[in-house]
């Protein structure tokens, strides 16, 4: 087996886990697994399951795209166990910090923040290794900062219109997943320290 992807197993495999949940979700009413503040704590399987919930195919083929993304970059950067489980563990964090604006956020869906919690972890990855790895990182966490940024989630209404898309986006679930994801990826950064030491 490629040394690559045996390492990257685990993060691949949950590229294919929150694709898969995308693709087969449409069969069920999205009010069932969506995201809705109120029933956070009588039914929270929400936190995991409102990422599979897209509100149109242009949704559902963006952030599938995301998931392909993700997953050829943890193939090349050989994202491990420790980074995988990061990912899993900020993908309802995503969700509850959604919990800052359920005054104004009382359905949601989509893979986007969890893909920025991807983000956030693959860049405290690659921010400790050396050399060009570590150069990627860099830019990559350019990229994310610049972007949530210019996104300004913490201000303005919780669902904008933006050009280009036919659903009203939540910029504050892509703040909140990359918030999430580098919280988990120090975490995991520490267990490993701590584990091998």
């Amino acid at each position: 087996m490629n040394s690559a992807f045996a390492q990257a197993r685990a993060w691949l495999g949950l590229c294919a886990l929150l694709a898969a949940g995308a693709l087969m979700a449409g069969v069920l009413p999205s009010a069932t697994l969506d995201w809705q503040p109120g029933l956070a704590a009588s039914e929270p399987w929400r936190a995991w399951s409102a990422a599979f919930v897209h509100w149109s195919l242009l949704h559902l083929g963006a952030n599938l795209a995301g998931c392909a993304v993700l997953g050829a970059l943890g193939l090349s950067a050989r994202l491990g166990t420790p980074w995988a489980l990061a990912w899993f563990a900020a993908w309802p964090m995503t969700q509850w910090g959604l919990l800052l604006q359920q005054e104004e956020l009382l359905h949601f869906g989509g893979l986007s923040g969890v893909l920025h919690a991807g983000v956030a972890v693959a860049v405290i990855a690659l921010l400790q290794r050396p050399g060009r790895e570590r150069h990627i990182g860099l830019a990559i966490a350019a990229g994310l900062i610049t972007k949530l940024w210019l996104e300004q989630a913490w201000t303005g209404p919780a669902l904008r219109q933006v050009p280009g898309w036919d659903i009203a986006v939540a910029p504050f679930s892509h703040f909140s997943g990359a918030v999430a994801g580098g919280a988990c990826a120090m975490m995991a950064t520490w267990w490993t320290r701590v584990s091998t030491k």
